[in-house]
């Protein structure tokens, strides 16, 4: 099953032909961003920054080009991101739309929708949000209570949405949602996406403070939204289905093990060029996994080029990714004598001090590690 999962990939030369011109454009225009900021990674929300990435065709790249992308391969978007997320680019404006909305749209919307939305996801310029996780669900996502009722102008909507990144910020949310009745022998069923415009009557988004201080999870409340009938997304009924081709592209990419980017330079910097025995082990030891989650990573990039759907691949590399990620913190703190500082203190240590609080939320977004290992369990197997 791994054999078959993860064979080795290869990037191929026209889509590495990009790093090059990636690296230019991070230069040319964060050249003085400071590490603290850097820290974000892909949470790090600039609007400028992403039209200025819009402008180069680098948002929702792989997009068709009547839709104002550029047909890229997901190959050469991997190369983008892989550059911008190693050098902490503050990418979280356009980020779930480039990722996972614009593709969803394209794949299952009408060309009306096609239309309306896709240009300007491309442009840099339109934000979404993903509305899965509620209260009492979790990433249990079958057992979801919100729901939409036809009427004679298309759907009411009534519910709760929680843990939704960027809500605050976006203009449109995708949303799961019940337009069935729920069937305890086939849960997945009777489950529907929606695009739902957040300037709309009865949408409240609340934001939820986290141990920073930022704001980047949100709850969102659906008090009788009323949606226009050509607000469904795809085929009524089959939104389990279309999540399930979502999770694959949230799941899978460098953004699961590069969160940490920016505190392994501010420790390799602050090793030095001489580091002791105990340092070379562990930076090594981090190397060699970082190199082995790239690998993986690549190799589901490999099985979406190719149409296939490797959900429990995807699932794997989330897993081992957010415990890689979750660890550089700790290693940090062992190898050298400094303490985390939210005030003053050195940039190593403030850099330490944002993502130490930040890390227990990485095994959180985008599916709990419980929800994973039954995924994987599953694939192997085993349950």
């Amino acid at each position: 099953m791994a054999i078959t999962q993860f064979r080795y990939s290869r990037i191929p030369a026209e889509a590495e032909a990009l790093r090059g011109e990636v690296r230019q454009f991070i230069d040319d225009n964060l050249s003085d961003y400071p590490p603290v900021l850097r820290a974000q990674s892909w949470m790090g929300f600039d609007a400028q920054f992403s039209r200025r990435l819009g402008a180069r065709g680098w948002v929702g790249m792989a997009l068709p080009r009547q839709y104002g992308g550029s047909d890229a391969g997901p190959f050469a978007r991997y190369v983008v991101i892989e550059e911008l997320l190693a050098a902490g680019a503050p990418v979280s404006a356009h980020w779930i739309a480039d990722r996972q909305s614009g593709p969803l749209i394209n794949r299952f919307g009408s060309e009306a929708q096609k239309d309306r939305y896709l240009p300007a996801i491309c442009r840099g310029e339109s934000y979404f949000c993903i509305g899965m996780s509620e209260p009492n669900s979790g990433s249990d996502l079958a057992s979801i209570k919100t729901s939409a009722v036809r009427n004679e102008t298309g759907w009411v909507l009534n519910g709760q949405k929680v843990w939704t990144t960027n809500a605050q910020h976006s203009h449109f949310m995708i949303a799961l949602v019940r337009t069935g009745e729920r069937n305890p022998k086939a849960r997945h069923e009777g489950m529907s996406q929606f695009i739902i415009d957040l300037s709309l009557p009865g949408v409240t988004v609340r934001p939820i403070r986290d141990l920073t201080g930022g704001e980047h999870f949100n709850e969102v409340f659906l008090d009788n939204v009323q949606l226009d009938a050509d607000a469904l997304v795809g085929e009524e009924g089959r939104g389990w289905d279309q999540v399930t081709a979502e999770l694959a592209f949230e799941r899978s990419g460098p953004e699961r093990f590069l969160s940490c980017m920016a505190l392994l330079k501010t420790l390799i910097g602050e090793l030095g060029r001489a580091p002791d025995a105990l340092q070379s082990r562990e930076i090594g030891r981090l190397t060699a996994r970082l190199l082995t989650l790239r690998n993986m990573s690549l190799a589901v990039t490999a099985q979406l080029a190719a149409g296939e759907q490797p959900t429990w691949a995807a699932s794997c590399v989330k897993d081992l990714g957010n415990l890689f990620e979750q660890e550089i913190p700790e290693v940090a703190q062992l190898l050298l004598e400094c303490s985390p500082s939210q005030q003053g203190g050195t940039q190593h240590e403030q850099v330490l001090a944002y993502l130490t609080q930040m890390a227990p939320s990485f095994s959180l977004r985008g599916g709990t590690r419980e929800i994973l290992r039954g995924i994987i369990a599953r694939g192997m197997g085993l349950r």
